[in-house]
């Protein structure tokens, strides 16, 4: 009997997924076909099949699995020492990749999705609820060792925090120039400025 190998199983299907998104990305999801999928894969539509029952299904592994991903990521920074560089590393890694030019096409094509399919819909409230739990967790750690002003509500502020990750997705497709560093940089400024909490005046 013929026995799978589990990591060249995900492998193969991370391949497909990356290769569909940027289909997706390119031409939408209805103009998007199995073949196209097939094509930049370099796998025939029956290996396709194999690992996919649909092409609905190849569109939501794409946010599935960057759910999955980004949750692991806040997981493992809620464990850190320092939960506030943590929120400000993580911060910037998410910011990083979604500044990429195909993020904010495959959001365009996600709402569009959402907006006919309510299963899908109800997926992309579900992570983006976990992006603010992960987000929150990470501020609450850091408001029980004083590292943000006392004055904010961490559940509050971890949903302006995701807010500011959204505004990245916006200004990368508006601006094709767009100087990451520079961006993450302000974003970071922000965060410091926002949630840090506030020194006394000197003498005061």
């Amino acid at each position: 009997m013929r026995t799978v190998d589990p990591a060249k199983h995900e492998a193969k299907r991370a391949a497909i997924v990356d290769a569909a998104a940027g289909c997706f990305a390119e031409k939408g999801f209805e103009r998007t076909t199995t073949a196209d999928i097939c094509r930049a894969a370099g796998i025939s539509s029956g290996s396709l099949f194999h690992y996919f029952p649909s092409k609905r299904a190849v569109f939501t592994a794409i946010f599935t699995d960057d759910a999955r991903r980004t949750g692991e990521r806040l997981a493992a920074a809620a464990e850190a020492a320092d939960p506030w560089a943590a929120l400000l590393d993580v911060v910037a890694e998410l910011a990083g990749e979604l500044a990429h030019p195909a993020v904010g096409r495959l959001v365009l094509e996600a709402a569009a999705q959402a907006a006919r399919d309510a299963e899908f819909a109800e997926l992309i409230r579900r992570n983006d609820g976990a992006l603010r739990d992960g987000l929150a967790v990470l501020l609450e750690r850091a408001a029980g060792a004083g590292l943000i002003d006392p004055g904010v509500a961490p559940r509050a502020a971890a949903g302006w925090v995701a807010g500011l990750l959204d505004a990245m997705i916006s200004r990368a497709a508006i601006d094709p120039d767009l100087d990451l560093a520079a961006e993450q940089a302000i974003l970071r400024t922000i965060l410091v400025r926002f949630l840090r909490p506030v020194s006394p005046p000197a003498g005061g």
